[in-house]
């Protein structure tokens, strides 16, 4: 199939992301496993070699996933004082939940996003080649 073939979808990023959907045609899956990528479409093809989320979604998963986990281990603590251990067996999974919950679909999210704005490597130029084009 060509690539003049493949229906575009109309989906934003944002929602092919968080659904793990191929940002090209909307249908296939861009994992393969929970975080890891497929190596391309099993729908349209498209290769996935072009993305490179970094840290970004791990970066995001941290702040909104871990904020209401804090508030309620400042709450736990404030209203009963509860004892470390308390904590440890409450708060901490509450922190690892919510970062896993989120880190998936902002991976997807930022792939999808790559995709769509065209996103690649930055690329510079000395100020001599600028002048001679």
């Amino acid at each position: 199939m060509a690539t003049s073939d493949i229906p575009q979808t109309q989906e934003s990023a944002f929602q092919l992301g968080i659904r793990g959907r191929c940002p090209r045609c909307g249908e296939g899956h861009i994992f393969k496993g929970y975080l890891s990528l497929a190596k391309e479409c099993e729908v349209c093809g498209l290769d996935y070699s072009f993305a490179d989320p970094a840290d970004g979604p791990a970066f995001f998963s941290m702040w909104i996933g871990s904020i209401p986990a804090l508030a309620f281990g400042i709450w736990l603590e404030l209203t009963i004082g509860a004892p470390l251990w308390v904590h440890f067996i409450t708060t901490f999974p509450l922190i690892l939940l919510g970062c896993l919950a989120v880190l998936r679909p902002a991976k997807g999210w930022m792939v999808c996003s790559q995709y769509k704005h065209k996103a690649e490597e930055a690329r510079f130029t000395s100020h001599h080649e600028k002048e001679s084009t």
